[in-house]
């Protein structure tokens, strides 16, 4: 992303289709925050949520004002997504890897939920230290925390201590029988378990397009990373082979077809126990250009309503 702009054509979007949330991912060229602001300052007060910010970039007492911030500013919902970061980012901005991604996120994320609480707060965990407690304000808008979760341990640990469970690239199937059962673990004894925010890649098969440089464009970076991989190990996906973009389709970790059938690939991540089912075109968008990804979005949504 080079400049803000380039997010308010999908801003629009979302509100002329009164889409629950306009999703945000990490930018390192505009920061994600600042885009942020800039739509509210434009008049886009559209729910927003970032799946996910890095843990690295910000103290949690930073990302706590942060996300108040954005609920004051759009005067709607937000929703503070987080994940930890590959381990050699995270080693180049803090030193060293993580001892553990899971305890960093559990770290990070309680402190995050406690200051937005408007609780003092006393921690001295392995990865983060926080004291001290957010200027009390008037009432705003709530903010959600959320976490990005791929294996069932994280899972876990988000059903500890997170409002929201945010999945990319796993499949229906994988959501519903591997990482639910761990969010549901994780959240015995809360009043209620995390929701589930999953993140779909979609495209649709228009005449002349090459699905599999589409999912090659929406997936660049993560399928050599070990803990995607991983994940896809334990969702039965073979990404090894000569044809992992063929795989990706087949597990609906990517959706495309018709209007009609990726709209009844999305319901089936309702199915699993999504509460909110995320459009990500974002392989369209690099191939094509925004029109033509607006152009798939408001297809696949008008074949949602229907």
């Amino acid at each position: 992303m080079d400049h803000p702009d380039m997010v308010v054509p999908f801003a629009e979007f979302a509100a002329r289709h009164g889409a629950a949330r306009l999703w945000l991912g990490q930018s390192l060229s505009v920061d994600t925050h600042l885009v942020a602001a800039y739509l509210a300052g434009r008049g886009l007060r559209v729910p927003l949520g970032t799946g996910v910010t890095l843990l690295p970039l910000r103290h949690p007492y930073q990302a706590a004002v942060e996300a108040r911030s954005l609920a004051v500013l759009t005067r709607q919902p937000y929703v503070a997504g987080f994940g930890a970061g590959d381990p050699e980012f995270v080693e180049n901005l803090v030193g060293r890897p993580y001892r553990s991604a899971r305890g960093a996120v559990g770290e990070y994320l309680s402190a995050v939920r406690d200051l937005l609480d408007g609780r003092p707060v006393r921690r001295r965990g392995a990865e983060f230290s926080v004291t001290g407690m957010l200027p009390p304000m008037a009432a705003h808008p709530p903010v959600e925390v959320g976490a990005g979760v791929l294996r069932p341990r994280m899972a876990r640990t988000a059903g500890e201590v997170c409002d929201v469970a945010i999945t990319w690239l796993a499949p229906a199937a994988y959501l519903g029988e591997v990482l639910t059962p761990a969010l549901l673990a994780g959240a015995a004894g809360r009043a209620r378990p995390p929701r589930v925010a999953s993140i779909v890649h979609v495209a649709l098969d228009r005449p002349g397009r090459d699905i599999a440089r589409l999912v090659r464009l929406s997936t660049a970076g993560h399928l050599d990373s070990p803990h995607y991989r991983d994940m896809f190990r334990l969702a039965g996906v073979r990404i090894d082979g000569a044809a992992p973009e063929r795989e990706l389709v087949a597990s609906g970790a990517f959706l495309t077809g018709k209007a009609e059938e990726i709209a009844a690939g999305l319901r089936r991540f309702h199915e699993a126990g999504a509460g909110e089912v995320v459009l990500n075109a974002c392989g369209v968008l690099a191939s094509e250009g925004a029109p033509a990804a607006l152009a798939d979005l408001s297809e696949i949504m008008s074949a949602l309503s229907d």
